[in-house]
């Protein structure tokens, strides 16, 4: 390399020096938006990990065939359309024009095809997809064809799944590797690309606008659907556990976004005229206890059923919403408040929760003889943290015998896909947040699916299982309302899990950023200025 003489550089930096550096800056700030996540991204690949933290991740890298509207509605995304045909027994879906992966290859049928498979192996409902399936085949480079053993009216809503395990599409060569492992490249289809390059775990993670990328040419932003118009060259997401330090990151202008802010902080951010807020994920977050049913003493619905019954879900909400009532919603069932699978059905008895002196006695009815039970939490997310401790007092107080084990998120991700007993690496109990959009119906709840193996928890109910199917096949609204409350009074019978109540999480951001989406984070439509 040539020597750089001391003219040549002192003339360099005069000529830097010149340029106007406001204008330096402001370009920069506009093509970077600096957003803080609710927790570390510890796993990229969608089909391994079930984590709400990487929906969101794969929400920007990755694409659905179909996505979902606020009126739980699916809607072609990678998908131009479908036709179906014998009897609702034959559907062939066809992908858009100018679909391209990140490595600048062309999205074909046989990726998408081998990408449902991968996920029908690791995600409950992919699974059921598969069972129902005699045949998915590329018919050609763009028409995806599904021969069913019997109609299923909703796969589109399936394929079109907005939770965990998100129905991500990859190319072939990743798609064909083995869903229990972490595939070693990732590279999607969507709006923005990963920058695996500047990843710093437990602190950065980057990604830049896809070039290629080629917007829905119809319909407008709604959750995940319409066309995903990207404003921004790079959106950086820097970890931040302490919530005092994200407050002041955002009041600084050093952050442009919080996801998950303090509730106990909104009185702070009202009054900061640089600042906004508001609650995106209109369904809320759904808090529930998750039991391991296959080891002693919650293998039995009895003792699960007295959790349920000496269960306040005003504790829970309030510990994570703060003292801000708003974002409070105590007293629901099995799916979230204000979503068509709603019910009141066999409510009323959980309105007075058991005293501790009556719990104490069902559980000696329920045939607990004090035995240890472990109850794993993480101690570095905050709103799972604090409804794990309501959680632990409440066990105590009834006399249960409780061994908290407080852990980080990412060992509690993989404790609870043990299946033993905790002193083999498993867990009896445990607390966790979801969004209510990912559990917002008998399609898409996995975390009550009666098939035990297939989900965390191992719930097994032939009978909600049949109920389940019946609700899907059901085109009458007045008969899904009835599925819908047979669907609770089963829950209510043998406990699948414990509603803990839903609480509306309060996102803040700049006030200079518009077009910020409702739902879960979306990247694509918000601009500065």
């Amino acid at each position: 390399m040539p020597a750089i003489g001391r003219r040549r550089f002192v003339q360099g930096a005069s000529a830097l020096a010149a340029l106007p550096a406001p204008a330096l800056a402001v370009n920069t700030k506009d093509r970077e938006l600096r957003f803080m996540p609710q927790i570390d991204l510890v796993f990229l690949d969608p089909h391994y990990s079930m984590t709400n933290i990487t929906r969101n991740h794969a929400g920007l890298v990755f694409d659905q065939l179909y996505g979902t509207n606020a009126a739980f509605q699916p809607k072609p995304q990678m998908a131009a359309g479908h036709t179906i045909e014998d009897d609702g027994k034959r559907w062939r879906i066809t992908l858009r024009d100018g679909l391209a992966w990140h490595d600048g290859e062309k999205v074909l049928a046989r990726d998408c095809v081998a990408s449902i498979t991968r996920w029908g192996k690791r995600d409950v409902l992919g699974a059921e997809v598969l069972a129902l399936s005699d045949e998915i085949s590329a018919v050609d480079d763009r028409t995806i064809q599904f021969r069913l053993k019997q109609p299923f009216p909703v796969l589109d809503a399936a394929l079109g799944k907005p939770g965990a395990y998100m129905p991500a599409m990859m190319p072939e060569r990743f798609a064909a590797l083995d869903p229990f492992k972490p595939i070693p490249e990732i590279i999607g289809s969507g709006p923005f690309r990963y920058v695996a390059n500047e990843r710093m775990q437990g602190v950065r993670n980057v990604y830049a606008k896809f070039e290629g990328y080629v917007p829905r040419p119809d319909g407008t932003p709604d959750r995940g659907t319409g066309p995903k118009i990207v404003h921004f060259d790079r959106v950086i997401w820097s970890t931040m556990p302490d919530q005092g330090t994200a407050l002041t990151a955002l009041q600084k202008g050093e952050q442009d976004w919080w996801e998950y802010a303090s509730q106990d902080m909104i009185p702070l951010i009202r009054r900061d005229p640089n600042l906004r807020y508001g609650v995106l994920e209109t369904e809320g977050n759904y808090m529930m206890v998750r039991f391991n049913h296959l080891q002693p003493p919650f293998n039995r619905p009895e003792m699960r059923r007295v959790i349920l019954r000496a269960l306040d879900q005003t504790d829970f909400v309030a510990a994570v919403a703060g003292g801000e009532a708003e974002f409070q919603r105590p007293g629901v069932g099995f799916y979230p408040p204000g979503l068509p699978d709603a019910t009141e059905a066999g409510l009323a008895e959980l309105k007075t929760p058991l005293a501790p002196e009556q719990a104490k006695k069902a559980l000696e009815a329920a045939g607990y003889k004090g035995e240890k039970i472990v109850q794993i939490s993480p101690g570095d997310y905050p709103n799972v943290k604090a409804a794990s401790e309501v959680l632990a007092d409440l066990l105590k107080r009834i006399g249960i015998n409780l061994e908290y084990v407080s852990t980080d998120w990412a060992t509690m991700t993989q404790r609870v896909l043990k299946k033993d007993n905790p002193e083999n690496g498993g867990f009896h109990i445990h607390m966790l947040n979801v969004p209510g959009l990912s559990v917002a119906s008998p399609l898409v709840n996995s975390r009550i699916r009666g098939v035990a193996a297939s989900e965390s928890g191992w719930y097994d109910s032939k009978r909600y299982e049949d109920l389940r199917m019946q609700s899907l096949l059901a085109t009458d609204p007045a008969e899904r309302r009835r599925f819908a409350e047979l669907l609770q009074l089963e829950c209510l019978a043998t406990v699948p899990l414990v509603p803990g109540g839903v609480t509306l999480q309060p996102a803040a951001w700049r006030s200079d950023l518009t077009g910020v989406l409702s739902g879960v984070p979306k990247f694509w439509n918000v601009r500065r200025g």
